[in-house]
């Protein structure tokens, strides 16, 4: 916590000084640095693609690893289960480096597999890396992709745990799957999501910066629908070398989190106090 100084000084390197002399060394600006990463033309726009992206995140996010879990819990060939539950889990472990490439092979503009079905088909190729308004359907589904087997897991090791009683007494009172899930399963689930999309909350102001620079590539054509305002600190590091400003954007980033999350709280805790994470 000591670090966070950072953000209020005018970090300076001395050479032939460590970290601490430079800190307390380093010119006492404020908040200087916060208001020039506010002031920025882009910060709205960080704001906003950071804001909405992680919004379609959290909620798709949850709806699909649900819906994935409830598949997997009905399916009686546990060795089928075990595999669809590895595939699924495998691009989890995959580094954003490795991901990027696979989409580029997809839609790389001269031979992505994807342009090769667009020109089969009578199409013409479609400049991918030059065209924003794809990509936040792009990235969407990568994302997707990637976390939805760790998220199934989690929602799935809750349902292994459910009273299977319940479910039996409701298939003698004649209940469909459906009327099993929608009175039994989803109520039983609802206190693990609601934990999951609280602590998702609290990172809503942060970025997957893999996602967001590795996967598009880091194309300046892109910078509209793919910057956020961790690719942006980074970017403005290296160009810049304003260590101050990065610190201020990432404390930034932690109160407003810190705030949401208690708020999300203090709102589930007034609808259903047993749901509540304090």
């Amino acid at each position: 916590m000591f670090g966070i100084i950072i953000a209020f000084k005018d970090y300076k390197l001395s050479p032939g000084h460590g970290f601490i002399y430079n800190l307390l060394h380093s010119d006492w600006v404020g908040w200087s640095n916060f208001t020039y990463f506010f002031k920025s033309n882009a910060f709205w726009m960080l704001l906003r693609n950071t804001i909405v992206y992680n919004l379609v995140f959290i909620a798709l996010g949850a709806a699909v690893a649900v819906g994935f879990a409830l598949m997997l819990s009905n399916l009686r060939n546990k060795l089928a289960s075990k595999a669809y539950q590895t595939m699924m889990f495998f691009p989890y472990f995959m580094s954003w480096v490795v991901i990027s490439y696979i989409v580029y092979a997809v839609l790389t503009p001269e031979k992505g597999y994807l342009n090769n079905i667009i020109v089969a088909l009578g199409g013409t190729k479609i400049m991918w890396y030059q065209e924003p308004k794809y990509w936040p359907f792009i990235l969407v589904f990568v994302s997707a992709w990637k976390s939805v087997g760790y998220n199934c897991i989690v929602y799935l090791a809750t349902l292994m745990g459910f009273d299977k009683s319940f479910y039996e007494s409701a298939k003698i009172d004649g209940a469909t799957r459906w009327q099993q899930i929608k009175y039994i399963t989803l109520p039983l689930l609802r206190p693990t999501i609601i934990m999951l999309t609280m602590m998702a909350i609290g990172r809503i102001f942060y970025s997957d910066f893999g996602l967001f620079y590795q996967v598009p590539m880091n194309q300046g054509a892109l910078y509209s629908t793919t910057n956020t305002i961790d690719t942006y600190v980074y970017r403005g590091l290296l160009q810049m070398g304003n260590v101050s400003m990065s610190a201020a954007a990432g404390v930034y980033q932690s109160i407003v989190g810190f705030i949401l999350v208690l708020g999300a709280n203090l709102l589930v805790r007034k609808i259903d106090r047993d749901s509540a994470l304090i």
